[in-house]
């Protein structure tokens, strides 16, 4: 495991070379550092969390997703779909190009060559991972015991949001059209969460919000999002880039203040963010 310092050094090593080689822009047109909307915040917000489905196996620059995740700049950033050297990358991107430091935990639960190449006799990790602005401790992964088509699990962490210690969780569910599969992944994430007076609940889940696999979740916790409830009410925003709401934020024991959904041209699911409510 290389050290932070040399892990940096590497990264910006990789940015100046290719910028040597082929100019300020990819073969894409993108910015390898790619400037931040005038808008964007400058530090990392302390009561923000964030889940993002960064979509694998995409062609997309790790440099462009660290600049998505540095335009708002959360406490605690869920992603899913994710191999351990993206994300590896992404945070050395986000501490060298836009000042941000994080902590990072992985959740792998699969070995894949064709997600996240590697040596065909060693593949990369794949999975979940949080980045977090404060120290994680007690980091669990389990993998559900069905997980339909491919392998799916959950991780937990614990950290600080807005300067409390709070769990978190981070997972994703079987993919479409595998209800019953989803529904006991579920029950299994549901056991765990209620065992936390205070949670934050991160993922893909794969259905929406009146899907009734989801209701053992939702016994438990509210999305941030005023409009989303498990019974078929409300303009609940969408999250996809197939106009369906997938990707949560759930709450237990915690307020939201505000919730945002910010589509992104770097994956088919959009950037959920939200700003929570003193704990």
């Amino acid at each position: 495991m290389l050290g932070k310092g040399t892990r940096l050094l590497a990264a910006a090593a990789a940015v100046v070379a290719c910028v040597v080689l082929v100019g300020p822009t990819g073969p894409s047109g993108a910015h390898f550092a790619r400037p931040l909307p005038v808008d964007a915040v400058k530090d990392v917000v302390p009561n923000r969390v964030m889940t993002w489905n960064i979509c694998n196996p995409c062609e997309e620059s790790n440099i462009n997703r660290a600049a998505e995740i540095a335009t708002y700049a959360p406490q605690v950033i869920g992603l899913q779909e994710a191999c351990v050297r993206d994300v590896e990358k992404i945070r050395d991107y986000l501490e060298l190009l836009y000042g941000l430091d994080y902590h990072v935990r992985y959740g792998a639960v699969l070995r894949n060559w064709g997600r996240c190449g590697g040596a065909p006799w060693s593949p990369g990790a794949y999975g979940q991972a949080v980045l977090s602005a404060a120290p994680m401790t007690d980091r669990v992964v389990v993998e559900y015991p069905d997980g339909g088509s491919e392998d799916r699990g959950y991780m937990a962490v614990t950290t600080l949001v807005g300067g409390r210690s709070v769990r978190v969780f981070n997972t994703h569910f079987a993919e479409r059209r595998q209800e019953a599969v989803r529904a006991g992944q579920a029950r299994v994430l549901a056991a765990e969460i209620a065992r936390y007076d205070r949670a934050v609940v991160l993922g893909d889940f794969n259905a929406v919000p009146d899907a009734p696999e989801l209701a053992p979740v939702w016994s438990l916790a509210t999305d941030t999002d005023p409009e989303c409830h498990p019974s078929p009410v409300g303009a609940c925003t969408t999250t996809t880039d197939w106009h369906s709401k997938f990707d949560y934020i759930f709450l237990r024991g915690i307020s939201p203040l505000r919730h945002r959904v910010e589509p992104s041209p770097h994956s088919d699911h959009h950037l959920v963010h939200a700003d929570l409510a003193p704990i």
